[in-house]
């Protein structure tokens, strides 16, 4: 099995979309995932797969959620070395390192288009700066999110696909996690 994070979109936010991450724990591990594990309670799980890539996971998890919690959610699959990239990729070590809390990976469902990236670019009004590519973005929100008027309906509209969010506090959190208990990162391959 290898590891793998699954991000739910909007759970337990503002009251909204309410999931118990115990409850959601027993789902997956009943769905026959291993070593299922959550951080915080907004919906981030670590989990063990023996499917080679995320995506195809996304639909039988969004799926099975409906089913046990009857909600809609969009869940959001990436492998441990796919999350590994995101965060050695990051073209912003000097905010990752001082400001992680307003440094932001979005994590999306397809893979927009240049076109959909430099319509995102030319839609910033404020301070922030986007680095996008593939499936995901980095942002940085000098000024924080709440009042930042690049919001997640704004990104998802330009870029023509669904996201969810997770500040780079959280991105190193479950990569430690996904890269096991003691904190070492998987070897090459696994």
């Amino acid at each position: 099995m290898s590891a793998h994070i699954a991000l739910l979109r909007a759970v337990n936010v503002g009251g909204s979309t309410p999931v118990q991450m115990a409850a959601l724990r027993a789902l997956l591990t009943q769905m026959g995932f291993g070593e299922v594990r959550s951080l915080l309670h907004s919906g981030n799980l670590v989990f063990g797969s023996g499917s080679p890539g995320g995506s195809p996971l996304e639909p039988t998890l969004e799926a099975a959620i409906a089913k046990r919690f009857a909600v809609q959610i969009d869940v959001f699959v990436r492998t441990a070395s796919e999350w590994h990239a995101i965060v050695a990729q990051n073209p912003f070590p000097r905010e990752a390192e001082q400001d992680p809390g307003h440094l932001v990976v979005t994590v999306l469902k397809g893979a927009p288009s240049a076109t959909a990236w430099k319509g995102l670019d030319a839609a910033i009004r404020g301070p922030e700066v986007v680095r996008g590519g593939g499936r995901h973005a980095y942002i940085v929100y000098p000024e924080g999110t709440g009042r930042s008027r690049l919001t997640l309906a704004l990104i998802e509209r330009q870029l023509g696909t669904r996201g969810t969010s997770r500040n780079w506090n959280t991105v190193t959190k479950l990569d430690v996690m996904a890269s096991g208990t003691d904190g070492q990162r998987p070897p090459s391959g696994r």
